[in-house]
């Protein structure tokens, strides 16, 4: 590679407004995508993910995207997800929390199970399995970097980082494609519907009228939701600093989310007669746009070159990886949380946090109800579950297994 190219985020954002709209095109197009719900952002993504990996090795260089406006429209959808949600839906979803708490634990162990075996299959370090399993899938990328330097002191592993990498990629794409199909057959062979009513929507479920939920949105209210977002995300970046300070390494929508919870019933509580902003119109356009971009973006930006050299090791786990995931949801999970059409949705959202990330989860889960009608509760319960739970459990797992 003769260098790098540098995209500013300025131009990684209105390449990623663009890269939507072509998967939205593409799904309005081919019907296979709206049937499997695979979210319109995810098509566009994969295509211009490839189309830059082409232009790149032809050109002779490397696109480095800056992903300052990308990190900020994940903030600004979790605000969003914490504005929605009410303590009463948290309190009366106890129960399916906790289940998920679980469930969460069990597939952390799985993953590592399957990876540790993988790795063994390939000639790979024992150790190194955490990078075939949790560390990158449940984990992500930041888990998968953050490990795989203490993978290489261990185990001497030269490019332990690519591996980390390369299938945390791998395992966000088929978050991204797996979600929608387990939905649609659990729905459709026990004939679920939503149970909650067009009030109730919330972050990314469409309106039914959408000509009246438009007419509900102007200058104004676009101001108002802004400026809640705004202060949430504000807010957010304090706490964040604090819990830093106190030893507590969480994610910035951690905080922002909990911010938004907190602003969104204080304001609902002490400020009932003014102008609400919580499940309204407005917020469910700016949230669903916040998320499409993110996740636009993220997949555009992937760079399979990380595969070279690893493409059967990775493949042929992730393959396992993937099998196995769907199977937990559709056999385990969606038993034990009701059998009803939350708990498909939640099987979803469920196969893509724990192959990909949160937001790829959050896309599956509003492919599903723009389709099949709203689960208020699903949007609330999985991220807190991904994000409060996941990172503390996983770096039990994982360090016990790097130190074994």
């Amino acid at each position: 590679m003769a260098g790098a190219i540098v995209i500013p985020s300025f131009i990684t954002a209105t390449l990623g407004f663009a890269v939507f709209l072509l998967g939205a095109r593409l799904t309005r197009k081919v019907a296979f995508l709206r049937e499997f719900n695979i979210p319109e952002p995810v098509t566009g993504g994969l295509i211009a993910a490839v189309l830059f990996g082409l232009i790149a090795a032809v050109v002779g260089v490397t696109l480095d995207f800056e992903m300052g406006a990308r990190d900020y429209f994940l903030v600004l959808f979790f605000a969003g997800i914490g504005l929605n949600a009410r303590l009463a839906d948290l309190v009366s979803g106890g129960k399916l929390l906790a289940l998920l708490l679980v469930l969460t634990f069990i597939a952390i162990l799985l993953q590592s199970a399957i990876g540790i075996a993988g790795a063994a299959m390939f000639g790979f370090p024992m150790q190194s399995g955490v990078l075939f399993g949790s560390a990158a899938l449940i984990g992500g990328h930041g888990t998968a970097i953050a490990w795989a330097p203490n993978v290489a002191e261990v185990t001497g592993l030269q490019g332990a980082s690519e591996l980390g990498v390369a299938m945390a990629t791998l395992g966000l794409i088929a978050a991204s494609l797996v979600g929608g199909p387990v939905a649609k057959y659990l729905v459709s062979r026990h004939k679920l519907k939503s149970e909650a009513h067009e009030d109730e929507d919330v972050v990314g479920v469409s309106f039914e009228d959408e000509d009246s939920a438009k007419s509900d949105i102007s200058h104004e209210s676009l101001m108002r939701v802004m400026l809640m977002l705004h202060l949430a995300i504000l807010f957010g970046y304090v706490l964040h600093g604090v819990l830093s300070e106190l030893g507590l390494m969480l994610p910035l929508f951690v905080p922002c989310l909990i911010v938004g919870i907190a602003l969104g019933n204080l304001h609902s509580t002490v400020f009932s007669n003014a102008p609400q902003v919580a499940r309204t119109p407005t917020l469910a356009v700016i949230s669903e746009f916040a998320l499409g971009t993110f996740l636009a973006i993220s997949l555009m930006t992937l760079d399979f070159a990380t595969l070279n050299g690893l493409g059967a090791a990775i493949l042929g786990t992730l393959a396992f990886q993937t099998v196995t995931t769907v199977a937990l949801v559709i056999l385990l999970l969606f038993p034990l949380l009701g059998r009803n059409y939350d708990a498909a949705v939640l099987a979803s959202g469920f196969a893509g946090f724990s192959l990909g990330a949160t937001p790829t989860a959050i896309a599956n889960m509003t492919a599903v109800t723009k389709r099949y009608g709203p689960a208020p509760l699903a949007f609330v319960v999985l991220p807190l579950v991904s994000a409060f739970f996941v990172d503390i459990a996983n770096a039990i797992v994982i360090q016990a297994i790097v130190n074994f």
